[in-house]
């Protein structure tokens, strides 16, 4: 249906709402303008159109509040609150990284990004090398720790030529867990993106699903996937929670559960993804491109690292929907395909963000709406 015409139909509606000032009608009006754009309407592009024919683009965002139902989309802190610093771990663990890096530790840095609660710290060696090393306290953080011990799993079998990090050894003594890798040379992406490295990044992830086509490592080692969980989020508390942070999704909730329902199997592959692939897991330096933190790899299809990617750029103003249509392992894509995986993506953040206790990390729960906000706002203008 041409803008013009859904523009015709819904100006006497704007212009009876204006005047009379009552707000059933300015519902009344944003449920027709969601229909609309829902059947007939595909992309940021075209709703921008239809606002611009109707010639109301003021009103309609004083009708129905577009910025309570849109939040503004930004980056919050890329690095969670309970960090240790290399002094807090016991002596019997100082040791034992010393003993299996082979040299004393004479300096220690605290890195920032990612969330894993514990020790995340560049150290300097007596011998002049570095090292990274992370650790955590299963008594204490049993998620981190469990995490810890399967990354080290995984990064033991990953292919030497992949852009991760070497894993150089690893100290368990039962409580404490601390993983040693050499140490890369580099920095988190800027954010917001700068278009350069977004394209290396890219680039990045299509070599690694073509070194880990198919996966070098057997499903039982490995995570389930981070998917799903909008079920969950149907009961009045959890709906009214949800509602605080996420407007839109309550309206859709019925729409995402049938979504996450449907999809029985999804993005079924045969490549080993990483699972948790943002910003805050990725390094970069002039020459390359390092992904860390492995402990939620999965196996799937070759292309959902990159949706998770693209999902976040939102986070930075860009459009993912470009870069989306010209990447080698999503242009092919159905649009469901997209569409399913942001779902359920979305879902399992929002489940964890709103059904986390008291005692969890705001600075990890901060990120988690940010990010679902993010793949719910591409949805949004997908649908």
């Amino acid at each position: 249906m041409p803008a013009a015409d859904n523009a015709q139909m819904l100006r006497g509606m704007f212009t009876d709402a204006a005047a009379t000032s009552r707000p059933e009608m300015a519902g009344t009006v944003r449920s027709a303008v969601e229909m609309i754009v829902s059947r007939w309407w595909n992309g940021s592009a075209r709703v921008r159109e239809l606002y611009a024919c109707l010639g109301w683009v003021e009103m309609a965002d004083a009708l129905w509040g577009e910025d309570r139902d849109r939040p503004r989309l930004e980056m919050p802190r890329a690095t969670g609150g309970r960090r240790l610093a290399w002094a807090d771990l016991p002596t019997e663990v100082v040791v034992g990284v010393e003993r299996l890096l082979g040299a004393t530790v004479i300096a220690a840095a605290g890195q920032s990004g990612g969330f894993s609660e514990g020790l995340a710290a560049r150290v300097r060696l007596a011998d002049g090398r570095g090292a990274f090393v992370k650790a955590a306290q299963s008594a204490r953080a049993p998620a981190a720790a469990g995490f810890h011990r399967r990354e080290a799993a995984i990064s033991e079998r990953l292919p030497e030529q992949a852009p991760v990090p070497r894993l150089l050894g690893t100290y368990d003594d039962g409580d404490w867990v601390a993983l040693a890798f050499e140490e890369i040379a580099g920095h988190l992406p800027a954010q917001p993106w700068r278009g350069e490295e977004l394209q290396r990044v890219l680039e990045t992830v299509g070599e690694l699903v073509a070194l880990l086509t198919p996966s070098p490592i057997d499903r039982g080692i490995l995570a389930q996937p981070r998917l799903g969980g909008w079920q969950a989020l149907t009961p009045r508390r959890e709906r009214d929670a949800l509602a605080a942070v996420a407007p839109w999704a309550v309206n859709h909730l019925d729409d995402l559960v049938a979504v996450e329902a449907a999809a029985e199997s999804p993005f079924a592959g045969d490549t080993l993804l990483h699972g948790d692939l943002y910003p805050f897991n990725i390094l970069v330096n002039s020459d390359r491109v390092v992904v860390v933190d492995w402990p939620h790899a999965w196996v799937g299809a070759p292309y959902c690292d990159v949706v998770t990617l693209l999902s976040s750029a939102r986070l930075s103003g860009v459009d993912p929907q470009p870069l989306a249509d010209a990447h080698p392992l999503t242009r092919h894509l159905a649009p469901a395909q997209i569409d399913d995986l942001l779902v359920l993506q979305a879902g399992f953040l929002f489940k964890t963000a709103v059904m986390a206790g008291r005692m969890a990390d705001r600075y990890l729960l901060d990120m988690m709406v940010a990010l679902a906000r993010a793949s719910l706002r591409w949805l949004h203008e997908r649908w």
